[in-house]
């Protein structure tokens, strides 16, 4: 089955030579990748009581490009992507996200790298559940410590976002007030606040029925074409991995080829 694409900006007759609004530009031929992990591995206690989540994984995600991660649980996919978010970090090996090797760093330059440069969407969502979506979105940008500098401007990517995801009447409502299809889309446009160069999904349709499972990722998948942004998709099920470029499988701590 051939992906959906995102949607095509209409033609023009215009002879302005203005950019188009929102359009992304191509990636660079010398652009990095929005990841590289080379020969990554994450092991959990010692000796006879070792563990190994990751055994010398090696994946790399270009620009503009959504992977489906596919394999059992306990194979490693989340210790990956948490690895790859900045969350956990690699016992061993190189971890590099938009050219920038978080291998190792600090906690607090991993705090300002998770802020800036990845977006997490996670399997239970976790909107702030006293807040409105509105201003989920915009506690993106009052964590970031740019409430004073930008607010103007986090309010009108708030704003724009909602619209694009379909929820500019809903801005308003609180997390129970919204559907639980809704609720994915406030998660994916908090996930795009600050324009990472990588967005990481865990599970994103485990709690959902399998026809708006198929809507919320065809939504991801316009969502990220349209702003050239990279993606995995961590998922057991393999019906929603035709809306990816490519699907990785792993099992055991090991990408398969």
């Amino acid at each position: 089955m051939t992906p959906p694409s995102a949607t095509s900006p209409s033609t023009s007759t215009s002879t302005s030579t203005e950019p188009a609004v929102n359009q992304p530009e191509p990636p660079s031929p010398s652009a990095p990748p929005a990841l590289r992990m080379v020969d990554v591995r994450k092991v959990y206690g010692s000796g006879d009581g070792e563990v190994v989540a990751l055994d010398h994984a090696a994946l790399e995600v270009a620009r503009d490009e959504i992977v489906a991660l596919v394999g059992p649980s306990g194979s490693g996919k989340t210790t990956l992507c948490s690895i790859a978010g900045g969350l956990l970090h690699a016992t061993e090996g190189v971890v590099e996200v938009d050219g920038r090797d978080i291998t190792h760093l600090s906690p607090s330059e991993l705090t300002d790298f998770r802020r800036s440069s990845v977006g997490f969407v996670f399997q239970t969502v976790n909107l702030v559940p006293f807040l409105t979506a509105r201003e989920n979105l915009l506690v993106v940008n009052e964590l970031g410590g740019r409430r004073n500098r930008n607010g103007s401007r986090a309010r009108a990517r708030a704003e724009q976002l909602l619209d694009e995801l379909g929820l500019a009447d809903r801005a308003g409502n609180l997390p129970s007030q919204l559907s639980g299809g809704q609720r994915q889309r406030v998660a994916i446009g908090r996930a795009l606040m600050n324009d990472p160069a990588l967005v990481l999904f865990d599970e994103p349709t485990s709690a959902l029925d399998s026809k708006l499972g198929d809507q919320v990722v065809h939504l991801i998948r316009e969502e990220m074409k349209a702003r050239g942004t990279s993606a995995i998709i961590v998922t057991h099920d393999d019906r929603i991995t035709h809306y990816a470029d490519r699907t990785v499988h792993i099992e055991d701590g090991r990408i398969q080829a």
